[in-house]
């Protein structure tokens, strides 16, 4: 597949994080060669109203329709996997070169590939939260109590899958949402929905990786989340190298030391392979 990125850029790049401990910024390009679609750019899926906050909380026929969507997309994420991008980077870990990740993806792959070191900024699909007494429980164990209590649903055949990892579901009539079984609340994927902010802690640590490294590898991301211009002002305030690797133009080009536009795994394993030996 032609990326557009020669080899000079990626020479290019390569020589700015060449003896650099660099972290690592990750958004949902890099994901689309496994399968999952991206929010923005060629080939992206935009949805007209995606799920904010207040409307999870507030509208209970909404709340159905994300279940029932998210329970059939869930499990057709679980079957998805790491391309040669994510190896790329848990390869960098390994030799020294990369620090650590800081993903907006909420899809595991890095953790899949080897990566040991990630900062999932708007959490991960894994875990299934409760918003009134904070119990934490694993989306397995959620599944299988939906199923239970909705035996009539099945994943349909050829489903077409949004960037988190939900469908549009046909109908939600009947859907039975399980409640905590803890105190009876209300669950909710550990994820940051639209409207919500990033925790507090969990930006922290995204810091804290910034600042102990020298240089900021950003990939796969237009950068429109707010989340993620947020990390890159914390390596510019440190005077951190940015190199940028992106199919589209981003909000943070003209910061960038170096500018890569081209897919991230064949970028990505390009920069391993002059990186990590």
């Amino acid at each position: 597949m032609d990326t557009g990125a020669s080899e000079e850029q990626i020479d290019g790049a390569a020589a700015v994080l060449e003896g650099r401990r660099t972290a690592v910024l990750t958004g949902a390009g890099i994901s689309t060669d496994s399968g999952i679609p991206a929010y923005r750019g060629a080939g992206a899926r935009t949805r007209a109203n995606p799920m904010t906050i207040q409307t999870y909380l507030g509208d209970e026929a909404a709340r159905r329709r994300y279940w029932v969507g998210g329970h059939l997309g869930w499990r057709t994420f679980t079957s998805v996997q790491p391309n040669s991008g994510h190896r790329a980077l848990a390869t960098m870990e390994r030799a020294g070169a990369v620090t650590g990740v800081v993903t907006q993806n909420v899809d595991g792959l890095h953790l899949g590939a080897g990566s040991t070191r990630v900062v999932e900024i708007h959490g991960t699909m894994r875990r299934v939260l409760c918003l009134d007494c904070r119990q934490i429980f694993d989306r397995r164990d959620v599944g299988m109590r939906i199923e239970e209590l909705n035996p009539w649903i099945t994943v349909p055949e050829n489903i077409v899958m949004n960037p988190d990892g939900d469908v549009a579901p046909e109908s939600t009539d009947g859907f039975v949402i399980p409640p905590c079984t803890v105190c009876g609340g209300m669950l909710k994927p550990d994820v940051v929905f639209f409207g919500e902010y990033v925790p507090a802690d969990r930006f922290r640590i995204s810091e804290s990786l910034v600042h102990a490294s020298d240089a900021l590898l950003v990939a796969g991301t237009s950068l429109t989340v707010n989340s993620g211009i947020r990390v890159i002002e914390r390596a510019r305030r440190r005077g951190l190298p940015i190199v940028l690797v992106n199919q589209e133009p981003t909000r943070a080009d003209a910061w960038a030391d170096a500018v890569v536009r081209g897919g991230t795994s064949e970028v990505l394993s390009g920069l391993a392979a002059r990186l990590a030996g």
